[in-house]
């Protein structure tokens, strides 16, 4: 349990029988009437943002989440199977619980988000970028390697389809902004 006077960002919260974390809090006090804390919360499953304001001294319970080191190791089914990357404990996770899954290859790492007092997996996050081969794109045109604007569809080795500029050619290795799931660069090796 803890107090509105406990509120810090990141802190973890049992709110509306869902979990979720402060992303903003102010306290206020106005002149009249009493003091109150006005906060915006993330569902911690969802990403969804809200706002609410809590009376001054409302308690609240909190939840206490823990991010883990994972690595992918195989898809079994509809389920990704995951292995603790220090105690090599191996998880069955639902797609849905994985922020990107169109973008994870065998040996990735990954970090869960576990629901630590019930060890109960919260959502799976993969790494901000994540560097694939290029299976299939058409080819480019002659004159078009110097413009990076102008886009065309391209297949990676996951299978996730990524527009990326016209110079690049099939078998190259790209670097893919998994939030947005968009081409960031060519990386040479």
């Amino acid at each position: 349990m803890a107090t509105t006077a406990d509120f810090k960002n990141g802190l973890c919260i049992v709110f509306k029988d869902d979990l979720y974390t402060i992303v903003q809090f102010q306290h206020v006090k106005p002149g009249k009437g009493p003091a109150f804390v006005r906060t915006k919360l993330r569902n911690v499953k969802t990403g969804k943002v809200l706002e609410n304001t809590f009376s001054s001294g409302t308690k609240v319970d909190t939840a206490r989440i823990e991010r883990r080191p994972y690595q992918f190791l195989y898809k079994e089914g509809e389920d990704y199977v995951m292995m603790h990357t220090e105690t090599y404990e191996q998880i069955n996770i639902p797609e849905e619980l994985i922020n990107a899954p169109q973008f994870l290859k065998e040996g990735d790492n990954v970090e869960m988000v576990v629901h630590a007092d019930m060890e109960t997996p919260l959502y799976v996050e993969l790494l901000p970028t994540v560097v694939l081969e290029i299976t299939y794109t058409e080819p480019g045109l002659k004159g078009d390697t110097a413009s990076s604007t102008a886009l065309k569809p391209a297949e990676v080795e996951t299978g996730a389809k990524v527009m990326v500029p016209l110079f690049l050619e099939t078998g190259e290795k790209i670097r893919i902004n998994t939030a947005e799931g968009s081409y960031v660069e060519r990386v040479r090796e």
